[in-house]
């Protein structure tokens, strides 16, 4: 027994943080795309600057929590005084596909999102275009598609973890 068992309270004071983590972390960033849509509406400084808030709230705040749901996750596995193994199913394939998904993350939601906010920065304090649209737009919708396709991913990938942390398959 590590600290206790799954009626115990340290175990559900260690589930309730696992689920604010949850919600703070993932909450924050599966509606990233409305940002988006509303950034792109709005345009101009606007749209920069909620392109930057929401830069930041899923940079500084909910990926702190979303690094810290496993880690909280091996404390209810700990805590379960062995109902909860790493060798169950649900358990293994949910780090992996989380693992997947930070992969992702990083390898294109991130930099699109940097190099929105670089593009939307250009717009908003550079030259007005000569004629036409200006260069950064074909870019930006470029990103956009990317961070659509990516997200898109993740949320399944996240819709998938959280139907095997509820129905536990291969106990």
């Amino acid at each position: 027994m590590f600290f206790a068992a799954i009626n115990d309270d340290v175990y559900r004071i260690l589930l309730v943080l696992h689920l604010v983590l949850v919600i703070v972390g993932f909450g924050g960033v599966v509606l990233n795309g409305v940002y988006g849509a509303q950034a792109q509406r709005r345009g101009g400084a606007e749209g920069l600057a909620i392109t930057e808030a929401n830069f930041f709230v899923s940079t500084k705040i909910c990926e702190i929590c979303i690094y810290l749901v496993p880690l909280v996750g091996f404390g209810l596995i700990g805590a379960s005084d062995g109902a909860w193994t790493f060798s169950q199913t649900w358990v293994w394939l949910s780090l992996v596909l989380y693992v997947i998904a930070l992969g992702i993350t990083h390898s294109m939601i991130v930099p699109s999102v940097k190099r929105l906010v670089v593009l939307q920065r250009e717009l908003v304090t550079g030259p007005p275009p000569a004629a036409g649209p200006p260069p950064q737009f074909a870019e930006m919708e470029k990103c956009g598609r990317r961070l659509a396709a990516a997200s898109s991913i993740n949320h399944v990938f996240l819709f998938v973890i959280i139907l095997l942390m509820v129905f536990k398959w291969g106990l």
